[in-house]
């Protein structure tokens, strides 16, 4: 307390103060009791030193509830109960009079509140607590301008947290649900805290883990949770349904040591976003840091991202749900939105992009780089990104177009076969020779004719003679016309060519007969309302070419026994079979009406698109072909499965006539069957099991999975699958007389292309029209099938000699695909450039140059090849350098600086992917920074890996680190012998492997002795 002056000058300093000050957002301003401070300007104005008036020591005594806690009573009013004075004024104050001991001096800040300034006479009081001891809550207030990070300064203190602690707080309000307070550079008006919330904080565990958000961690037993100490880095993440593909991006950027360096140490913290609209609000970046700092703790076998996964989902819907998604798409999203979540330009300004206009390269790429940086930095732009030139040239004016765009990583292309091979079985007109399986190198933009004509170069059958059909579920998908593109053939289709009949004399017109085997069922259909039994398909269809005269069920039912004859014997004289038959009119007596084997213009636009081509040559039938009528086209796609050969046993049921069951004589006059002069009788016969229709691929030896399938026409087969089966109909009442006849083995009858749905009886009694691609069954009753049928021999088949030859795996290498990435293309027609010159949309040709590179480079190779037409996985492999990959030849930009060029890289991580379009699984390789180490991370599962086990032609994005900028390894290389274990390890440290076959998941990489660190 200093000496006050005379009473004129304290009323003359104190009322200028007063009239002077404005409220400021931020200042401090004090209250007073406004008893005290009347009684003061009482004093002041009489001038006179010992007047009674003096006021005395400052005391604030009435506006406090109780002198024990001093909480300021509700509701005061300024100007009745308290006076409100500058802090200058009340510093003056004081020093002149001095305060009752004990009381606080009751400082207040002006807060902008919307529209208004003022003074926060009651400022929030809130109550602090720690996540891990909720009951020891003190009570604190703080000003609505006060920023968040000033309470977490002020919890810090009070609750002696250990400086460097990684803290976050959670706002807490009266509804007990708790958010998050991410921003701590918010006011406390502007993050909605208000009196009576409770703000609990909670620090990192040693693990990486939150309290409040501990993962299901993957351990052997409890006692190890908090023992285990692993390499830092080394760790795997939980597949939480089919996210191998993030886990495999996750594990490349966490061993991406820059990257991982700097949320190691929580740089990200200052540089968070939340006001970037672009970005998402720091939660991508918190949660990415999350992971990272789980999988560098060291303390884990495996971390389960699930935090991780639904910030992905909420921000990029793409990946909501478990459903299988590309690593590279993944990487790009992730990359995009670390850098916008830790963009630290918060304000972007528009920039006007120029056109180099013949000015030096190093002039326009300098500053497309420096406008890219304005509004772009970030540590994603320190470390990713690069820049390239582009040139594009007009094909009519001849303009040159310059710019220098960035790039965060270069999707390269690979070389392209143009050639295919294609599995295909070949059936014989041979009745006892088995179907054969060929491997045939075909063009991929050939025609079904090409696929003829490579197979006859092996068979020494005309491809004239052959027809080529995709066999599904014991039933024709389709039958190809010889003019169809191969493209529309997936290679997990099972496609069959059948060798056809060619007479001698051509006069007489052939019709294409497409032969289901079904087997009927024991019991009847009552629910088809007629007396009908039900029936399923089985074995393998046949294709015959058979003259018309030869179409009566007679002449059939001989010529079918001699095309099964592998596989199904014909009964012995000893066992003659009889049974009552009914006999029907004569007119019933010839099955086909003769009609011309043609379609008329209406018919053709029906049947267009359906089941497949009636032909009278093999391969080169009439487009309109594909023939079935509208109520029988119940389907024309199938599911996707990975089917081996159509088996046996598993076929869509339907209704067979009873009144369709006759039979007929085994031998019947008239059989002028084309066949008959093939079948040869030294093949071998069959013995009495069960199983397929024809010769096509058995059992022998499974055919392998396909890979790729293309969903449209997967969903459409699916359908077929799926589709119910139609009752038959019925057939009208005839004139019946029973007499004893041979029984035959089984029943001809005509179906739809399904199979599923018998067609009604034609004109004249005909079953079958000719209109379209006629079907028949043979029906086969349940015992005849097991005496007579031979499953076992149906279904064997013989590998030709071109199955045995090895193919050869294409070897592509990585400056290949570079090169190809920088080369010459003209732009689409979908994509064209607008040429300011011409005035006009043009199909400019664009060339792109590398300028310059990043501190580390993905290279994504763009192993899936998407057309018009097709949709393929590439397989190549390539060969891509461990070390000292150069881009000095292919960057336009040549100076160097001191020291190492920076165009030199090494490998440090590779995201695999097997399998094909629509499934596979992704894993990866990766280098740890601490060790030196090559690791293979395989979702929760960890090996070492050698390497020469990295390059593989799963590989499919590469990061490489710049040489210049790699440190050494810290920690020694880990031993993996015998002595990297120990007798007091438990099963889920590093244990040793010697087994060759060790390590099965490693997919197409070569086995060998690993060292595996997997949990159980």
């Amino acid at each position: 307390m200093t000496e006050p002056p005379g009473l004129e000058t304290q009323r003359r300093e104190v009322a200028s103060l007063l009239r002077q000050s404005e409220l400021r957002a931020g200042d401090s301003w004090y209250v007073m009791e406004r008893r005290w401070y009347e009684q003061w300007k009482e004093f002041v104005e009489t001038g006179d030193q010992n007047s009674s008036s003096f006021p005395g020591q400052i005391d604030n005594a009435e506006l406090f509830e109780d002198l024990d806690s001093y909480h300021l009573k509700e509701r005061l009013v300024e100007n009745e109960d308290f006076m409100l004075v500058p802090a200058e004024a009340w510093h003056r104050l004081l020093d002149w009079y001095g305060m009752v001991d004990g009381q606080p001096p009751l400082e207040r800040k002006v807060v902008d509140l919307p529209s208004t300034l003022k003074v926060e006479v009651y400022p929030v009081e809130i109550f602090l607590c720690l996540h891990s001891n909720m009951e020891n809550v003190i009570t604190a207030q703080f000003s609505r301008a006060d920023s968040i990070h000033s309470i977490q300064r002020a919890m810090c203190d009070a609750f002696t947290v250990p400086p460097g602690s990684e803290c976050r707080l959670w706002m807490k309000s009266s509804d007990s649900s708790c958010e998050r307070l991410r921003n701590v550079h918010v006011s406390v008006l502007d993050a909605c805290l208000s009196s009576g919330m409770t703000v609990i904080m909670e620090t990192r565990n040693a693990d990486g883990t939150w309290p409040s958000s501990r993962p299901q961690i993957m351990r052997n037993s409890v006692e190890d949770q908090d023992s285990y100490r692993g390499q830092p880095g080394v760790c795997g993440l939980t597949n939480l349904g089919n996210t191998c593909f993030m886990n495999s991006a996750l594990q490349c950027l966490s061993n991406t040591p820059p990257l991982t360096e700097y949320f190691l140490l929580s740089s990200y913290l200052e540089e968070l976003n939340f006001t970037n609209p672009l970005g998402m609000k720091g939660e991508i970046a918190e949660a990415y840091a999350d992971v990272i700092k789980q999988m560098w703790s060291g303390r884990h076998f495996s971390v389960v991202p699930r935090v991780f996964k639904t910030k992905v989902g909420h921000f990029a819907s793409q990946f909501l749900g478990y459903q299988q998604h590309d690593s590279q798409e993944l990487l790009s999203f992730l990359l995009d939105g670390l850098h916008e979540d830790l963009n630290r330009v918060k304000n972007k300004e528009y920039i006007e992009l120029r056109d180099a206009e013949g000015r030096p390269d190093q002039e326009v790429a300098e500053e497309a780089w420096r406008n890219h940086r304005r509004r772009n930095d970030s540590v994603i732009v320190d470390t990713f990104h690069g820049l390239f030139k582009s040139t594009l040239v007009c094909p009519e004016c001849h303009k040159v177009s310059v710019t220098f765009d960035p790039f965060c990583y270069l999707s390269v292309p690979l070389p392209v076969s143009k050639e295919r091979v294609m599995e295909v079985f070949f059936v014989s007109l041979d009745p006892y020779a088995k179907p054969a399986q060929h491997r045939v190198v075909v063009p991929k933009a050939g025609k079904v004719s090409d696929l003829c004509s490579a197979l006859s170069e092996m068979t020494d059958v005309p491809p004239t003679q052959m027809v080529v059909a995709d066999v599904f579920n014991h039933r024709f998908y389709k039958i190809y016309n010889a003019d169809e593109c191969l493209s529309c053939i997936l290679d997990r289709d099972d496609i069959f060519v059948y060798e056809l009949s060619v007479l001698e004399e051509q006069q007489e017109e052939q019709v294409l007969l497409a032969l289901y085997l079904r087997e009927r069922s024991h019991y009847r259909d009552y629910g088809s309302g007629s007396s009908s039994y039900g029936t399923s398909l089985f074995g393998h269809p046949l294709l015959l070419s058979v003259p018309r005269s030869c179409c009566s069920r007679e002449a059939l039912y001989k010529l079918f026994l001699q095309r099964l004859a592998r596989y199904v014997r014909p009964p012995d004289p000893s066992e003659e079979l009889e049974e009552e038959e009914e006999e029907e009119d004569e007119e019933e007596e010839e099955l086909y009406k003769t009609q011309t084997n043609g379609i008329s213009d209406e018919e053709e636009q029906e049947d267009g698109e359906k089941a497949g081509p009636s032909q009278t040559q093999p391969c080169s039938g009439d487009s309109s072909a594909n023939g079935q009528s509208e109520e029988t086209a119940t389907a024309e796609r199938r599911p996707n499965v990975n089917h081996t050969q159509p088996s046996l046993d598993d076929g869509d049921t339907e209704t067979t006539d009873a009144a369709e069951n006759q039979t007929e004589p085994v031998c019947s006059a008239g059989a002028n069957t084309t066949n008959a002069d093939v079948v040869n009788p030294g093949g071998d016969s069959s013995s009495n099991t069960a199983t397929a229709a024809e010769p096509p691929p058995p059992a022998e030896q499974p055919h392998p999975p396909r890979e790729t399938t293309e969903e449209e026409k997967e969903e459409d087969k699916q359908e077929e699958a799926c589709s119910p089966s139609l009752p038959a109909n019925e057939q009208p009442a005839k004139r019946k007389a029973c007499r004893k006849r041979r029984k035959s083995l089984f029943t001809i009858q005509a179906v739809n292309s399904n199979g599923t749905t018998e067609r009604g009886t034609g004109e004249g009694g005909s079953a079958v029209s000719f209109s379209s691609q006629p079907y028949v069954a043979i029906d086969w009753d349940p015992e005849m099938k097991k005496r007579f049928y031979n499953e076992n021999e149906a279904e064997k088949y013989v590998k030709h000699g071109s199955m045995e030859v090895p193919q050869q795996q294409t070897t592509v290498q990585l400056q290949e695909c570079i090169e190809l990435f920088t080369t010459v293309e003209t732009l689409e027609e979908e994509n064209p450039w607008y040429c300011p010159v011409c005035k006009k949309h043009q199909l400019a040709t664009k060339k792109l140059d590398l300028w310059s590179l990043p501190e580390v480079l993905i290279i994504h190779l763009k192993r899936f090849s998407y057309t018009k037409f097709t949709r393929e996985k590439l397989d190549s492999i390539v060969d891509f350098p461990l070390r000292d990959l150069d881009f000095s030849g292919c960057l336009l930009k040549k100076s160097l600086s001191n020291g190492e060029p920076p165009s030199r890289y090494d490998l440090i991580a590779v995201s695999n992917h097997y399998g094909g379009l629509r499934d596979g699984h992704y894993t990866s390789y990766a280098w740890n920074k601490d060790n030196g180490q090559w690791y293979y991370f395989d979702d929760s599962k960890v090996t070492y890996a050698r390497e020469d086990q990295i390059v593989t032609n799963a590989a499919y994005v590469l990061f490489y680190h710049r040489r210049d900028k790699i440190r050494k390894p810290t920690l020694p290389a880990p031993t993996s012998g015998p002595a990297a274990s120990s007798a007091s390890q438990t099963a889920n440290d590093i244990t040793s492997c010697k087994d060759d076959d060790a390590d099965a998941e490693l997919g197409a990489t070569a086995s060998a002795s690993y060292v595996t660190m997997e949990t159980d």
